[in-house]
């Protein structure tokens, strides 16, 4: 993995570069968030912030884990590593070295909904990001020899990252049994025989159908003037070619019939439970409330040290040695209510998934107190308000949004709606979701280790 070091880069090197323009269509402007489209089907979206004199830009495309098809899973994170190897005009480590140079910041990151590339610069060197990553979005390289060798440095990756990392393996299995359909199924990282069956064509093609200005959202966020930022884009961006896309065939996951169960055995120190409910996300749900109230639900277990979990399980019962839950309403599919653990010494996996199952049970019987609804609604808000302090994250938010199909203005929305969820909804919620039929559980069982250490777990986002 690169490290973040990012561009602040000269708009000395822009001289003469424009083209052929496609100008920005009609702008809409809510409050300081200003869209436009252009001509080729580039969404730009710029957020005033006049803080500091500082931008970031981030490049989204509609393309990710979820998007791949059995035999080709990990390509979208192999494009990733190989958008820093060149173009024709920029060969490669040219672009992070341009970026670092000026003292900047960037980096990418593939998900399993999205991926995109981001540069932290001083204002008046945006222009250079934008010239560097418009031309590596349709003038990738490609070279078969830069791809071979980033192939294995991806599969080293992922025997570092999940092969030999025994939480990480098992969330791995607990995905690949929790969905028959849905292919958040697949890792991210990909299936090492389909990693070492990838070609050369294959991320040609890939790169070809997906990184095109119609399958993607420019995001800007800093102290700088829409206008400005609009025909800079058109400038830059608007003379690359559409893709003809054909967007991927629903794949509905059918009905479990009953609770899943797996048991995963690999050299490992301690034992981990991961229990996980299909659920709905923002975009999937069919009452707008329910992911509102499942993400109020969360942070009832795990909102912080005063949450029910950690106060419960670990402080009160000392159950659990690290007890967690998570939900994320932002999934452009169903996704999991997950839970996860490992049992404090003198207990078991069987005595912490009573204790788990126990905490649901109350929220299915007993309402939320008015007073421990209040804090965690307050704490809830409080984290979306911090991430304001960021032109980063602010820049991230719009672009999630943007990427898996929701209005970034339901942003402006997200305090009222935490708001409104009611002790009622939240039983509800958990009475509907959490049953055995929408359940997965997979133990951790720990084999002798093989005298090498222990990794730390990987995550649910793969930066370059």
């Amino acid at each position: 993995m690169r490290s973040l070091t990012v561009v602040l880069l000269s708009t000395a090197l822009l001289a003469g570069c424009a083209g052929t323009l496609t100008a920005p269509g009609t702008v809409t402007s809510v409050g300081p968030v200003h869209e436009t489209t252009l001509g080729n089907g580039l969404k730009v979206i710029v957020k005033e912030d006049h803080r500091a004199p500082v931008v970031v830009s981030q490049v989204w495309y509609k393309v990710g884990g979820s998007y791949e098809h059995d035999g080709l899973t990990g390509i979208s994170h192999v494009l990733e590593h190989m958008m820093f190897k060149g173009t024709p005009d920029h060969p490669a480590g040219e672009f992070s070295r341009l970026i670092a140079e000026q003292g900047g910041r960037e980096n990418a990151f593939t998900a399993q909904d999205y991926t995109a590339y981001f540069q932290q610069l001083e204002k008046s060197r945006l222009p250079i990001a934008f010239e560097l990553e418009a031309d590596r979005m349709r003038h990738l390289t490609l070279d078969p020899q830069e791809f071979a060798k980033e192939l294995k440095v991806v599969m080293e990756e992922r025997r570092l990252r999940t092969d030999d990392n025994p939480q990480a393996l098992t969330w791995e299995q607990f995905s690949a049994a929790a969905w028959q359909i849905n292919p958040y199924r697949h890792p991210i990282i990909g299936w090492m025989d389909d990693l070492e069956n990838l070609t050369a064509d294959d991320l040609r093609r890939w790169y070809q159908t997906w990184y095109a200005p119609n399958n993607a959202a420019l995001v800007v966020v800093g102290d700088v003037e829409p206008q400005e930022v609009f025909a800079l884009a058109a400038r830059q961006y608007g003379p690359l070619k559409p893709s003809t896309l054909t967007p991927p065939k629903p794949r509905v996951e059918p009905p479990q019939l009953g609770e899943r169960r797996i048991v995963v055995k690999t050299p490992a120190e301690l034992p981990m439970l991961i229990m996980g409910y299909k659920v709905p996300s923002l975009k999937t749900a069919d009452e707008g409330w329910k992911p509102y109230a499942l993400e109020v639900m969360a942070a009832v277990l795990d909102g912080g040290d005063s949450a029910r979990l950690p106060r419960e399980l670990m402080r009160g019962k000392q159950i659990a040695a690290s007890v967690d839950a998570g939900y994320s309403l932002t999934a452009r599919l169903d996704d999991l209510f997950t839970f996860g653990g490992t049992p404090a010494q003198g207990h078991d996996v069987a005595a912490l998934e009573q204790a788990l199952k126990a905490q649901i049970e109350r929220l299915q019987s007993e309402p939320v107190s008015q007073v421990e609804l209040a804090r965690i609604k307050a704490q809830v808000t409080a984290a979306k308000v911090y991430e304001l302090d960021s032109v980063f994250y602010q820049a991230m938010q719009i672009g999630v949004m943007e990427t898996v199909g929701l209005d970034w203005r339901l942003l402006d929305e997200y305090p009222q709606r935490i708001a409104a969820v009611t002790p009622e909804q939240i039983m509800a919620v958990a009475r509907e979701f959490f049953v055995d039929d929408n359940l997965t559980v997979a133990v951790l069982e720990p084999q002798p280790l093989d005298g090498s250490a222990p990794h730390a777990p990987a995550g649910g986002m793969l930066r370059h």
